[in-house]
């Protein structure tokens, strides 16, 4: 009965440890995609500034942007950009270039 215990207790650990490492690649990822919208530059790493920018987003998104501003058109134009600018930066490494940074603002 113990050996199960301490296999089911091994396993719970393993388990932990792996939603862990998926958890703070994510959050990674995403802290990535901050850099790459060059938001840390035009900010000077301010970083209450970069949160109030994404609350504003998350704000807008809950449909209290301004009149007429829909949130799946606006969802719709920022996947759009984030879509273009990732098929830019895989195109670059290929070329062997340096990623574009910047969103560019094209609607």
């Amino acid at each position: 009965m113990r050996r199960l215990e301490k296999a089911q207790g091994l396993r719970e650990a393993r388990d932990s440890r792996a939603e862990r490492r998926a958890r703070t690649r994510h959050l990674i990822e995403l802290g990535g995609l901050v850099i790459k919208a060059g938001l840390v530059e035009l900010t000077n790493d301010d970083r209450a500034t970069i949160l109030g920018s994404l609350l504003e987003t998350a704000c807008r998104l809950r449909g209290r942007g301004g009149p007429g501003e829909q949130p799946t058109d606006l969802m719709a134009l920022w996947r759009r950009r984030g879509l273009n600018a990732l098929a830019r930066g895989a195109a670059a490494r290929q070329a062997g270039e340096a990623a574009p940074e910047e969103a560019t603002q094209e609607r």
